[in-house]
């Protein structure tokens, strides 16, 4: 056991996980980036069987791809996958947001503008931030189903379209994002279950159209430093 390896595993592997997907929401982390078990292991202060098993369930995520010889990298969806996992979450999003017109209660509704409000706030710095609020805002809405199946999910497909944003994507207005999320909760607020989903099939599509291929030469990078800022405690 490692210095600092005192939590029971599944916490551990929960930590290195949580980790992992904000650094590839915030594009800190990006498609065929090297995961070696070493170096995680070095940077979280577990042993390789527990890094291990995080690598294990993000690949189950479709976040990463598990190669031969142990080798683990960030994963790297085809066009086609990148597609069809939109056009999935956008059917998924619909069920989300019929359940929830017109049932949102007083702390929700508080608890969507908070949220929002601090999109607006983001809008003007880092974007890796204002990625990172985005794709929340959705896993929000999840969460507010009482669903543990929509939740998790929305959160998976939420950032496996979050990796595939960072290989495909062209740049945008972070402004459009935030007022198209008050437009969706204002349609769930007033009950108006059709706006609501048409508002969201609307905001996804526009999303995955914002995607063509890049060529940017890929870069190596230094792992142990990247990962720094996701290393919780």
């Amino acid at each position: 056991m490692r210095q600092g390896e005192t939590s029971p595993p599944a916490d551990r592997v929960g930590t290195i996980c949580r980790s992992l997907r904000r650094a590839i929401v915030e594009r800190a982390l990006t498609p065929g980036d090297r995961l070696p078990e070493d170096a995680l292991g070095e940077r979280f202060s577990v042993s390789r069987t527990i890094t291990r098993q995080a690598l294990v369930q993000l690949a189950g995520e479709g976040l990463v791809e598990l190669r031969r010889n142990r080798i683990a990298v960030v994963a790297s969806p085809s066009w086609e996958e990148a597609r069809d996992t939109f056009d999935v979450r956008i059917s998924l999003e619909r069920l989300v947001v019929q359940r929830l017109a017109g049932r949102l209660s007083a702390e929700q509704r508080a608890a969507l503008d908070a949220h929002i409000a601090g999109e607006e706030r983001a809008s003007g710095g880092p974007e890796a931030a204002s990625i990172r609020l985005a794709t929340e805002f959705h896993l929000l809405l999840a969460e507010m189903t009482g669903s543990p199946v929509l939740g998790r999910y929305v959160a998976e497909l939420g950032y496996r379209c979050a990796l595939i944003l960072s290989l495909y994507s062209r740049p945008h207005s972070s402004d459009c994002a935030v007022s198209e999320h008050r437009d969706i909760v204002a349609a769930l607020v007033a009950g108006d279950a059709g706006r609501a989903v048409a508002l969201m099939d609307h905001h996804l599509d526009a999303v995955a159209e914002r995607a063509r291929i890049l060529t940017e030469p890929r870069r190596e990078r230094d792992l142990l430093r990247l990962l720094a800022p996701y290393v919780e405690g």
